[in-house]
């Protein structure tokens, strides 16, 4: 008990939440150190992030993963690379979550294979892979193979969990990147839980567990969510979310345990919300939004993980997640929160909202439910998430909904805490050589043959319908690499384009203040005898779509013609379009941290082209002194996320083309 309470209050008080952060980046070597390092401070569980190319497939030397490889998390090509990334970390003893989705069944692979390496007993292993495709589809862009494959192998890995791990979550139902893609919290809620449907009926129907057993497999689904700055909202939403799987559970699977109805969770709380401007204040809002997942005991979060303050600017440091790492541990630690039962039971305001919610998410749900389910919804779904989008950026840029430091009280003291070098972690560019050479060192070290005849038995599985695991573990133990795995798994399954929403996102005619704006395009297009064309580009394998499809849907509202594919293209892909289409400007949308090589490529590729005269605008989460280096490579303008205003690059975006246009004539 701790010292001065009162016998009123001499409760014990609950265990508290795991402590995660979200890491890993460079190298296995610089991220398993990294981990040790939190573990001593207080973590109490691993949130493992893997890099662009582990996540969607590829070997670190792929032509795809070109500047990509260690930037956003650690790349792990084979079970060495996981040997070393969790040497010394006991796996029977550790609670790991990997955000992984298309590649998931493969990392579990990896991980099962490296614990039986250790010894460690399958039926202690207790963790998480995140394992959603249907949002990766929607919001976050590292999918691989088309749905029905894709749900396919998510059931795999949950009946060999149900089976062979059975305190390892196999599915992590994820609407944390729903938010940030711009889901109100009624989408939030409809669409996360339409997935986690999707899933469920996927497996019942594959027969492959026992229906007596069936409730152990709804147990083991848990949800990964996002709290953002509304707060009395997203506690409400929380509070909803229980109360809506506690009936779905129930009524459409009869799962009559209590235990195996609840609604389990993890959270990282917003990232969209963190500011490159006076970026100190995103202290305080990561504050405002944990609470609001750990205030009410009945909607608590399981695990949490915060972001660091400076994630706006670029990769946090070790210090900036030591510090998101104790505000955990001051909340649960030093403040009486863990002391009390849910203090919001008996709020009228609360249950009001609540209430509200659930109708609202039920009303959605049906909606998706008359069009088939989940993954028939997919383009509908996605059409609604960029018009929420748009309209959460237009309130911002009408001073509807205030940003502090951004849209209003803008005027700012210089801070200490980003001044001089060393600010954010830099990835050394010679990683991704280095693990290149060590790739191809496991290659030459390994018995080809084994190889070989491991990925053909991936292959048969996949072929035969039987489950992936065990030839998968298998395959990891024989020193299969991502890259081949996927490779193997695309001959089978094919690959898959998600769609983009832009084309039928619903066009702004009113409030955005566009007229002066379509004025001038206007004027521009008759003097270049055809419409404006705005090519817009994702070069890489960077997923993050929001801000390439609210430019893209910016840019058709202004009257541009717009071209824009989606997510995933190489340099040379982009470039082609730019001359098949005759762009008379390329946008290119970067937020891996890989924008330096890639937009280098680009611009080198237009040069041998002779499109020198095609401006090309860029971006995304740029530091000061990589926009020397791009304009130095020739590129002629650079956006990050303090350029709220859409208008004004659009209208940026027709004076560099009318000024090309003049010096051409």
């Amino acid at each position: 008990m701790r010292e001065g309470k009162s016998g009123s209050e001499s409760r014990t008080p609950d265990k508290p939440w795991l402590f995660r952060t979200y890491a890993g980046h460079s190298t296995a070597a610089k991220s398993n150190e990294l981990y040790r390092k939190n573990l001593t401070k207080g973590q109490t569980g691993l949130s493992i992030a893997f890099d662009l190319p582990t996540q969607t497939g590829y070997d670190s030397d792929d032509e795809l993963a070109r500047g990509e490889v260690g930037k956003v998390g650690v790349p792990v090509s084979h079970i060495g690379d996981m040997r070393t990334l969790l040497d010394g970390i006991p796996l029977d003893q550790m609670n790991t979550s990997m955000t992984i989705n298309a590649t998931a069944a493969w990392l579990l692979s990896l991980y099962v294979a490296f614990a039986d390496e250790q010894g460690a007993s399958r039926d202690k292993l207790t963790g998480t892979i995140q394992n959603d495709i249907i949002k990766e589809y929607l919001s976050r862009g590292t999918y691989v193979f088309p749905p029905e494959p894709s749900l396919r192998l998510i059931k795999d890995t949950i009946v060999f969990s149900y089976q062979n791990v059975p305190k390892w979550n196999p599915t992590n139902v994820c609407s944390y990147h729903l938010q940030e893609a711009g889901a109100t919290p009624v989408q939030e809620l409809a669409y996360a839980l339409a997935t986690a449907l999707a899933v469920l009926d996927t497996v019942k129907a594959s027969g492959e567990v026992p229906a007596e057993k069936f409730g152990q497999v709804v147990g083991r689904v848990s949800f990964f969510v996002n709290a953002g700055m509304r707060f009395v909202t997203e506690i409400c939403k929380m509070r909803a979310f229980n109360e809506l799987w506690e009936e779905i559970t129930l009524n459409r699977y009869g799962v009559t345990n209590p235990k195996e109805r609840m609604f389990r969770y993890g959270v990282q709380v917003n990232s969209l919300g963190l500011t490159e401007p006076q970026p100190e204040n995103n202290v305080y809002r990561i504050l405002i939004e944990m609470l609001a997942v750990t205030l009410s005991k009945k909607a608590r979060a399981r695990a949490v993980q915060l972001p660091a303050w400076n994630e706006a600017l670029g990769l946090p440091r070790p210090w900036d997640q030591q510090w998101s790492l104790r505000m955990q541990q001051i909340v649960a630690y030093e403040t009486d929160l863990l002391e009390y039962g849910d203090i919001f039971d008996g709020s009228v305001e609360m249950s009001r909202k609540v209430e509200e919610l659930k109708e609202q998410a039920k009303a959605e749900l049906a909606t998706i439910e008359s069009l088939g389910g989940a993954v028939a919804s997919i383009d509908y779904m996605k059409r609604r998430l960029v018009e929420s989008n748009t309209s959460r950026l237009a309130a911002i840029e009408s001073g509807q909904q205030i940003v502090v430091g951004v849209n209003k009280w803008t005027e700012t003291e210089p801070s200490p805490l980003t001044a001089g070098e060393g600010a954010i972690m830099v990835v050394d560019p010679a990683v991704e050589a280095e693990q290149i050479e060590r790739l191809k060192a496991w290659r030459a070290s390994r018995d080809d043959k084994a190889v070989k005849a491991a990925l053909a038995e991936v292959e048969r599985a996949a072929k035969e319908g039987r489950n992936i695991m065990e030839s998968s573990i298998a395959a990891a133990r024989a020193g299969v690499t991502t890259g081949e795995w996927g490779t193997t798994l695309r001959r089978v399954f094919g690959e898959y384009r998600a769609p983009t929403g832009v084309a039928q996102a619903a066009v702004a005619r009113e409030g955005l203040e566009l007229n002066s704006v379509r004025a001038s395009v206007d004027d521009l297009s008759n003097k270049l005898g055809r419409r404006l064309k705005f090519l817009v580009g994702k070069p890489g394998l960077d997923g993050h779509s929001n801000g390439a499809e609210q430019i893209a849907v910016r840019a058709r509202d202004v009257g541009m013609e717009v071209v824009y594919e989606g997510i995933r293209l190489t340099p040379a892909q982009i470039v082609r379009a730019a001359v098949d289409e005759s762009a008379h400007v390329i946008g290119l949308s970067i937020l891996s941290g890989s924008h330096v090589p890639l937009v280098q490529e680009v611009m080198e590729r237009l040069r041998k082209e002779g499109l020198t005269d095609v401006p090309v605008v860029v971006g995304g989460i740029i530091p000061p002194e990589d926009e020397v280096k791009l304009k130095a490579f020739g590129v002629a303008a650079i956006y990050t996320p303090k350029n709220f205003q859409l208008n004004d690059i659009m209208a940026d975006i027709v004076r560099l083309v009318d000024s090309q246009a003049m010096a051409a004539a």
